[in-house]
This record gives structure tokens, sequence and C-alpha cells, in this order.
């Protein structure tokens, strides 16, 4: 029993594939590729339609036909293919609408196009202004079928309404999607008084309106929008040669057995006619391009994807929100690309600099833009958008770089302002290292500090080495005043009983006297720092403190160290195994030689 259910169930499937692969490669038919959803408001994909279209390797031209409802369309379309209502597109003679959607033809018609090999596929859609359904639904499929098709057949009875204009709001405000070629078809029973291309001209004038009265600028369509007479004619204008006016006669005045008709049973001129616009639709339609190159099969199902999702993303489509939606994503990957090349610059930098960086790197992701982006005029306002969320992120980057170049500038205006006070209390004061501490702070201030907060920092800057340096040479000649009468008391100490070095110690007293006398004989020490033997004593003591090789501030404690040890040595080693042989004369008394002896 398990057994014979499992062979049950495995001929079930086998049956169910087999049927399958039969539909797939009979491409020779009609094919949903758009159906309604439950509620009739919004439109999805048709996997088994798209089938037919994505196995297109070639470059591939749709020609729809849209229109209202029973108006022939499938009909039409029929004719043009040559087929007749049992195998082509499905034709009703009830009241309600025949197609659901939008449908293709599965095997396209081979064309050479301008040396191209093009498949062209046609399309029947759903007609508009049935009963059952809302407006937006219409609006969907006739956006759609515009959008995707190369040449768009608009099918009307008998005349064209003023409703009928409106409805091309949506193909004339823009060219985005390399527009498609627009085919007025009027199916009317009289040829005599005016051609159609003269009552197409006819109603695409513009209406008068001197007065500026807004209800002939205006006109309440289904109670739900308002549409612009006038500048849906002024964009239909900008359509200039894609517009082709056509006239078609009524094959029969039996119009529920044309299907059951040949051509022979049908009205010569109508055949006539028929024939003449099979010629124009196959003079007129092209590849479909998007983005400056055209679409094969899988290309154009992506393609026709993305629309859809668009589509249904909105309540009531234009050209404008389709745009918006398409462009959204090429936005954001342009914006990212801003951000990362921006991203990658160091911070802080100069203002002049990262100006520079950010106009190379705009330009950049806006090219970027303009190679990806859907169409043309409402794109500006995704260009807009684009160039917004760059200064956006500019000016976050700009608030950045002040940030870090305070930051930085303050830490090296810190630094400096330690070192001008630590070379104000240097232990042996000297003019040579505060300058040189001056220039090198000075300098590595100006090569290490950038970006905008440079300027004021530069500015505090001075005002502080100025500071600094105005204190320390205030400061200086009194400091080194003090430092040089102890230098001399301290050598006469060191002169009388240390060495004992008779020069050393009139060389004190000299330096001492002089000193001390100088401030006597002249009021005041200032008056002594313009004495040129001030002078000299400054600029030897300058050469003896300060020079690139040896730095006493830094070195006086060793020195001095070494000097006591070699002094203690001398005084306790260096006599007994030398004598007293001095070059200089020296201090000598009895005790001295008694203990040489």
């Amino acid at each position: 029993m398990k057994l014979s259910w499992k062979i049950t169930l495995f001929f079930i499937v086998l049956c169910f594939l087999a049927s399958r692969s039969f539909s797939i490669e009979n491409f020779h038919q009609a094919f949903p590729i758009i159906e309604p959803d439950p509620g009739h408001t919004k439109l999805r994909l048709s996997r088994e339609g798209l089938e037919a279209i994505e196995k297109i390797t070639t470059p591939i031209a749709a020609v729809a036909v849209i229109g209202p409802y029973r108006s022939g369309k499938s009909f039409t379309l029929n004719q043009l293919l040559s087929l007749s209502c049992d195998e082509g597109f499905g034709v009703g003679h009830m009241r309600d609408t025949k197609t659901k959607g939008i449908w293709v033809w599965g095997t396209p018609v081979e064309l050479d196009i301008d040396g191209v090999k093009t498949s062209v596929f046609y399309l029947d859609t759903e007609g508009f202004e049935s009963i059952g359904k809302s407006n937006v639904y219409d609006d969907r499929i006739f956006a759609l079928a515009a959008v995707m098709s190369s040449v768009l057949i608009y099918n009307l009875p008998e005349t064209i309404r003023e409703a009928d204009i409106s409805r091309l709001s949506f193909a004339g405000q823009d060219v985005a999607f390399e527009p498609a070629k627009l085919l007025w078809l009027i199916q009317r029973d009289f040829l005599q008084g005016k051609s159609v291309q003269e009552m197409v001209d006819e109603a695409l004038r513009r209406v008068p309106n001197s007065n500026g009265d807004k209800n002939i600028d205006q006109i309440n369509f289904d109670c739900n929008a308002w549409f612009q007479v006038n500048q849906i004619r002024d964009s239909l204008a900008i359509m200039g040669d894609n517009s082709t006016a056509f006239s078609l006669p009524q094959p029969h005045l039996q119009r529920t057995k044309l299907c059951d008709m040949r051509d022979a049973e049908l009205d010569p001129l109508y055949v006539k006619k028929r024939e003449q616009l099979k010629e124009v639709v196959a003079s007129i339609v092209r590849p479909k391009i998007v983005q400056g190159k055209s679409l094969n099969g899988k290309e154009f199902v992506s393609f026709l994807e993305q629309i859809l999702d668009a589509l249904n993303k909105g309540e009531i489509p234009s050209t404008g929100s389709l745009v918006e939606i398409f462009n959204k994503g090429i936005l954001e990957r342009c914006l990212k690309l801003y951000n990362e090349r921006m991203a990658s610059m160091i911070l802080p930098m100069p203002g002049e600099s990262l100006q520079k960086a950010h106009e190379e790197h705009r330009q950049a992701a806006m090219n970027a833009f303009d190679e990806q982006h859907f169409g043309r005029h409402h794109a500006k306002k995704s260009v807009d958008k684009l160039d917004e969320e760059i200064e956006k992120v500019y000016k976050n980057i700009m608030l950045a770089n002040e940030y870090q170049s305070s930051k930085l500038c303050e830490a090296l205006y810190t630094r400096c302002e330690d070192k001008m006070d630590h070379l104000q209390v240097l232990r042996l004061p000297t003019m040579a290292k505060f300058n040189a501490g001056f220039i090198q702070c000075n300098q590595s201030f100006h090569s290490e500090c950038v970006g905008p907060s440079k300027i004021n920092y530069e500015k505090r800057m001075m005002k502080m080495l100025e500071k600094s340096q105005s204190s320390f040479i205030k400061d200086y000649n009194h400091r080194l005043f003090n430092w040089l009468v102890a230098f001399s008391l301290f050598m006469v100490v060191v002169g009388r009983f240390v060495i004992k070095f008779i020069l050393v110690e009139i060389g004190a007293w000299i330096l001492f006297i002089f000193l001390e006398t100088y401030t006597r004989m002249f009021w005041s020490a200032e008056s002594l720092y313009y004495n040129p033997v001030w002078h000299f004593i400054v600029a030897t003591w300058e050469a003896l403190v300060y020079s690139p090789i040896l730095d006493l501030d830094r070195w006086a404690i060793p020195v001095c160290v070494i000097a006591v040890i070699f002094v203690v040595y001398w005084r306790c080693y260096g006599r007994r195994k030398h004598g007293s042989i001095w070059l200089l004369p020296m201090y000598n008394n009895h005790k001295d030689r008694h203990r040489t002896e």
C-alpha cells in the first residue's frame, strides 16, 4: 500500500513537471507579465510571462497599446501580429474588460533596426475606466506601459477628450527612460473633414486664458487630482517628433463578429490602413534605452521589477516620483562615495585644501550620478538633493576639521607656553638659549598647527611670545648682574683659599669692585647696561654659558661636581706627585713648604 502511494505521488509530480515544461517551451501564445492584486489596486509580476522575455539575448523593443476598455486594443494587436483571435490575444465582447493587467505575446518579431537585430514584443494592457477599479490602478497600468514601451499606441475611439490628454501628464512630464514614441491611433467611422493629425494638433493647442482664470488653467479630473491643462500641453509639445497621429476606420459594422472574419470580408480601406499602420510602427520602433544603453531580456525584466516597485510605493504615479525612487539608490551610492573619499583625509588640514578636496570629491560623486541616474528634467530634483546631502556632510566635516585644528593648535600653544615659562627661570640666564627656544617654538607652531584655527592661535601665540620675550629681557640684565656679583665673590674665595691663584683672586676683586662702584657712581644698575664694558661681559657670558656644543645651564651641576672632584684630587694627591710647579704666581707660606719637604 505504501509503495502504490509513493508511485502515485511520483507520477503526479512527473505529470506536473511535464505540463510545465510544455507550457514554457510553447511561447507562441500570450502570457501575463503583470497581474492585479486581489484588491485590484496594485500590480505584481507574473513569472510565467517574464520567462518569455528573459530568454532574449538581443536588444528588446516593446510596443504597447493603451486606451479605454472595450476600445478594440486586443483586436488591433492581433491585426498587427497577423494573428486570429483564437491564437492571439483574448478578445471579449462583453461589457467587462477581457484583459487583466499587462500581457505579452511570447514570440517576438525580429527586426533589423539600424543594423542591429532587435526583438520586438507586443504588449496588451487592461483598459482604463472600467467598472470596479480605482483610478490609481488605471494610472499605474498607464504609467507602467508608458515607461516600459518603445512605442506607445494610444488607441482612442472617434475623438480626443480632455481626460485622454490629462492621462498623458505622465508621459509628457519628463523624458526619463528614453521616452516612447507616442502614436495617436484614432479609430472612427468617418474620415471626412479634419485629418487625424489636425485633430491631435487642435486638441493639444494651448487653451486661451488672457484673463488668468484658474478654472481654465486647471481642471479637476475625476475629483482626485488637479491637472494643469496648459502645462500638460506644453509638456507634450516638448516631445515633438516623438508624436505621430494615425487614423484607422472600422473594419466592419458587425463588430461582435470580427474574430470570425477573414481579410476578404473586412473593409478594404481598413485592410489597407492596417498594413500602413504596421509599416509606421516598424519605422518608429527602436530598442528600449535606459541609462544610455539598450536592454536584453534579463535587463528588461530587472528594469520592469524596479518600475513596478516604484509604482506600487506611490499612491498616484508621476514621472517625478518614479525617477526619484529609481535615483534614490543611486543617490545613496554616490553620497557613500563622497563620504568614503572625504573620510580618507587626515584632519586637521588647511581650509583651502579641504575646500579643494570637497569640490573634487563632490564632482566625482556628481559625475557618478550623471552616469547612472534616470531621467533628465525630474532627475534635477535628485541632483539637488544629492548636492544638499553633500553640503550637509561637508558642513559636518568642516566642524570636525575646526575641532581637530583647535585641539592640535591648543596643544602646540600650551607646549610653547610651558617652554617659555621654563626659559624664564633658567638657572643660568642666557639670551642665546632663550632666543633659540623662542625661534624653535615659533617655527614648530607654524609648521605643525594647521586648519581654520591657525589664524586665531597665531595671534595668541605672537602675544604670548612677545610677552615672554619682554619679561625675559626685563629680568635678564638684573639676574645676570646678581649672578656676576655672586660669581666674583665666589671666585675671590676660590682664588684665595682653594686654588690659591693670585690672578684669579685679583680678577674676581676687579669684577666685584667694578660692578659695585659703577652702580654707586652712576646712581642705578640700569645705567650699567648701556656701558660697552657690560656689553663685553654679556657677550663673554653668553659665549661661555650657551653654545650649540655646550649648555652650561643643563650641565652646570655635573661640571661643578667634576671641578670639585678635580680640585680635591689635586689638593690631596696632585701636589705630592708633581710638586708646586705653577706657571702662575701662587700663595705660598712656610707651613705649606714644610709639608712639601
